[in-house]
């Protein structure tokens, strides 16, 4: 398994999973390590956490926020725990997880999705995304002699195939669980809404507008490669509750950030060009920005040169636009794969000279936008997988 070039040998390893995904992937991890000599314990959090976990290595937290530090001090000392794997690393309970983990010399590795998509997971060492230890000095990656070589050929990746199905499924089981026996965790602390009847009615509404998006826009990319080829700047929004957002930015909201993109957009990109905000498909049954979007841009005077989509193709997107505005997405490495110059409006790791328009104010990005060194993009990407990416998905065994 690729995990085990990340992080090493684990045999005779004292190792906990703290939560981890929606899903079964923990606990197939859990097993896995233990197929190779490792000993392993498991804490959850809620009802869901437990239900799709090993019992035998089971530890639940029922405790108060407040007594979360104490809790999990205790638990690294007792069972003399050498490794820890979290999903995010910017939550509540895992990120103080991991900053007593730090100062007890223990080793916490973070999962996240991948930042090569699709067919890759992220996992790292410390930290993910800006708590990324991925070097961000061009000249760390001038010096490297990487080829296309292992996973940065595409011969050598497997792909995943959709997972949608079985991802909803699961996802589904675990909110339903956790909100019918809320009452056996009574102060646990979700990360965003924690709703069951919610999540539901959020999903059900995502799949009803994928649908209705696949109607409505029929055909729709032929005008993007043909029409406005080479003619807009493509904008990718976040989802509302993203914690690149929260803690990786200055930014309070997406409307913040889509009125920031605007009103640069209305008095210094060139008149002739468009603008194109595409939602992010997670979004798709919580948030529709399109209102929001046209209202202001009728009201900066450039709503004819403004659109909003939402299930077109990416790839095609990307590869057709003139440059890619972003807060810290894993889109702009998409766009970056494509030869798309890339702004980020947010803090990132792949926010580096050579790359990204870095350090550039976006007024001036329209016309002055920077090429990419596609050599420097090629050492990155190679590095990046190698070091951080995994061939595999949560949902599918790896």
């Amino acid at each position: 398994m690729q995990i085990f070039e990340i992080i090493g040998d684990v045999k005779g390893k004292n190792i906990l999973l703290l939560q981890g995904p929606m899903g079964d992937f923990f606990n197939t991890l859990d097993h896995k390590f233990m197929d190779h000599g490792a000993k392993t314990f498991r804490i959850g959090l809620n009802a869901g956490d437990e239900f799709f976990a090993d019992v035998n290595h089971f530890t639940p937290f029922k405790g108060r926020i407040e007594e979360w530090e104490s809790f999990i001090s205790e638990f690294y000392a007792t069972h003399e725990i050498d490794m820890i794997f979290v999903f995010g690393d910017c939550r509540f309970y895992q990120s103080q997880a991991i900053n007593i983990a730090k100062k007890m010399n223990i080793r916490a590795f973070v999962f996240e999705e991948g930042y090569i998509r699709p067919d890759f997971i992220t996992l790292e060492e410390n930290g993910v995304n800006d708590n990324s230890s991925i070097p961000r000095e061009r000249q760390f990656y001038d010096a490297l002699g990487y080829n296309e070589t292992k996973m940065c050929n595409k011969k050598n990746v497997l792909h995943i195939g959709n997972t949608y199905l079985k991802m909803a499924k699961q996802a589904s089981a675990y909110y339903f669980i956790s909100n019918l026996f809320f009452f056996r965790y009574p102060y646990y602390q979700h990360h965003r809404s924690f709703s069951s009847f919610h999540e539901h009615l959020y999903g059900w509404r995502n799949f009803f507008r994928k649908y209705l998006y696949k109607v409505l826009e029929w055909n729709q990319e032929q005008f993007y490669k043909t029409t406005v080829s080479k003619k807009y700047y493509f904008v990718a929004l976040q989802t509302f509750e993203d914690f690149q957002i929260i803690k990786h930015s200055d930014y309070n909201s997406i409307e913040e950030f889509i009125l920031e993109v605007l009103e640069s957009f209305a008095h210094n990109a060139p008149k002739d060009t468009y603008l194109v905000v595409k939602h992010h498909p997670m979004d798709r049954g919580k948030r529709n920005y399109k209102h929001f979007v046209m209202l202001h841009a009728e009201t900066l005077n450039c709503e004819k040169r403004v659109k909003v989509v939402y299930d077109l193709h990416l790839p095609t997107l990307l590869q057709n636009a003139i440059a890619t505005i972003t807060i810290n997405s894993t889109v702009g490495i998409s766009s970056l794969y494509h030869n798309t110059p890339v702004i980020c409006m947010g803090r990132s790791f792949y926010d580096i000279e050579g790359l990204t328009s870095k350090d550039m104010k976006l007024d001036d990005f329209w016309d002055n936008y920077k090429e990419i060194d596609r050599e420097l993009f090629q050492k990155f990407r190679c590095y990046l997988i190698e070091k951080t990416q995994i061939n595999g998905n949560f949902y599918k065994a790896l």
